[in-house]
């Protein structure tokens, strides 16, 4: 494709408001929060293989955990799990009965986790490919992005369809090799484009998945035939329905930030929402009106700091900078970073004696349940409740007006 047209492609790609580039990679928290969630998942699924209880099944594992933090990015990444079910009849992927497979793909994780170059990841990925472990291919890139989004694009059908659209290649799904490949080509054209896309590979894999998944034609709409042009109008009706729908989410998530940090006022804290939300507001009041501008400094790690920092609202002790209450408000996706960043504040600050709470909305109430109960969760001793949205929404007045302490929550929160 000329130069020429691959900008205006790029170009019609960044202003539409319905597609990744603005709806998933720009303006995103999630996305951003995701980052921090997953790595620390990987390093707990590496420590479950180092000591032997990382199970025989996808289901449970800490596996599974990353995986459903990472298929949260749903416009992108929605069937990133899907290669990692165990399915006992094929056998595959081998990772969860055979010992050796599993303690190399434990080995490979830790050692990209680790890597301070491009280099290095590519050459546990060529070993990794040596060890021919069935069914275990390329879907690993959806991990390997999160670890590091500057060195490995991630990978899908979408995604290879619209590469082979764009560059009318005929790159196949589940090889190494044709994956190496397929990064070739794009971190070269990243760099080459890089100007109007991110050093974030994540930018020109959005692009792709749309070309793959029908939304942008290439080379131009004019071009195509009048029933290409008839589905793609129909696939960009259904997307901008979902994009309103979550920007509904979005109302929503922040009219439950501004009810806590209300109640927390009135109850007599300092409060706080995520370093990232500061300059959200709910029916004209300005969170950067009722928050603290940022959370005190914390005898914590930088990197579990700005963590702690993405937690949706905070309550802490007047004058002491200890956390009393932190809270998660979950939407359609985001129940397992949010509890990720609960339990890495408790096991963080087990000082500090903090009461977590989630805030989901009453049609999630059955799931949230299931996900508390996990035996991943279980296992960290992490007491974590849950407040139903419109029970928040119902009693913020009365909470504010006859609340003395934290503790008048236990009115309306739930435990499992």
């Amino acid at each position: 494709m000329p130069a020429t047209s691959l900008i205006d492609l790029i170009d019609d790609y960044k202003r539409n408001p319905d597609l990744t580039y603005q709806s998933w990679f720009l303006h995103n928290e999630d996305r951003l929060k995701a980052f921090r969630s997953i790595r620390r998942g990987v390093l707990q699924v590496i420590s479950d293989i180092k000591e032997g209880s990382f199970p025989n099944d996808f289901k449970g594992s800490s596996l599974e955990f990353v995986l459903s933090c990472i298929t949260e990015q749903k416009q992108v990444f929605e069937g990133a799990s899907h290669p990692f079910y165990w399915k006992p009849k094929l056998r595959i992927p081998d990772i969860y009965e055979n010992l050796d497979h599993k303690r190399y793909f434990g080995q490979f994780l830790e050692c990209c986790l680790k890597a301070t170059k491009p280099e290095t990841v590519v050459s546990e990925i060529n070993r990794l490919d040596a060890y021919k472990i069935k069914g275990l291919g390329p879907a690993v890139a959806s991990i390997l992005y999160f670890l590091h989004p500057t060195w490995v694009p991630p990978f899908n059908t979408a995604i290879i369809n619209g590469y082979n659209r764009l560059f009318n290649e005929k790159r196949k799904l589940g090889s190494w090799s044709e994956y190496l490949a397929i990064r070739d080509k794009m971190l070269a054209v990243n760099t080459e484009y890089r100007h109007v896309l991110s050093n974030d590979l994540g930018a020109l894999a959005g692009l792709l998945f749309e070309i793959g998944a029908g939304n942008l034609l290439v080379p131009g709409l004019a071009d195509q035939p009048l029933v290409e042009r008839e589905k793609l109008e129909k696939q960009l009706s259904k997307r901008h329905k979902e994009v309103v729908s979550e920007q509904q989410e979005e109302q929503t998530h922040s009219e439950m930030q501004y009810h806590l940090l209300t109640i927390g006022r009135a109850l007599g804290y300092d409060v706080a929402a995520a370093r990232n939300d500061i300059s959200r507001q709910y029916n004209g009041h300005s969170f950067s009106f009722l928050s603290l501008p940022s959370l005190p400094a914390l005898p914590v790690a930088p990197e579990t700091a700005q963590t702690i920092g993405l937690i949706d609202i905070v309550w802490l002790e007047k004058g002491t900078g200890r956390i009393i209450c932190a809270f998660e408000v979950e939407k359609s996706t985001s129940i397992y970073s949010g509890i990720l960043r609960l339990t890495d504040l408790t096991c963080s600050l087990p000082d500090h004696a903090t009461t977590l709470y989630l805030v989901v909305p009453d049609s999630r109430r059955k799931e949230v349940e299931m996900q508390l109960t996990r035996p991943s969760i279980r296992q960290t001793n992490t007491p974590i409740r849950y407040i139903l949205m419109s029970d928040l929404r119902t009693h913020c007045d009365a909470l504010c007006r006859f609340g003395d302490s934290h503790r008048v929550l236990e009115r309306i929160a739930r435990s499992v």
